[in-house]
């Protein structure tokens, strides 16, 4: 799981926005965001880096 999802709320950006960002289609980055699909590691990186965040933070930490 991934809080890619409350990132973007909390910053007021749009799915839209980043998938232009990522030169993914909306489609994809949706999943992403709703959990449906989970991003490699390595777009895990290039997401935090076009939020501006560190790729910890994308991750939910299950206790």
């Amino acid at each position: 799981m991934n809080r890619i999802k409350e990132v973007l709320e909390e910053r007021g950006i749009k799915q839209t926005w980043l998938a232009e960002r990522l030169g993914k289609s909306f489609c994809i980055v949706n999943s992403y965001v709703c959990n449906r699909r989970q991003p490699s590691l390595e777009v895990l990186f290039e997401i935090a880096k076009i939020l501006n965040v560190e790729p910890k933070e994308l991750i939910n930490n299950f206790k």
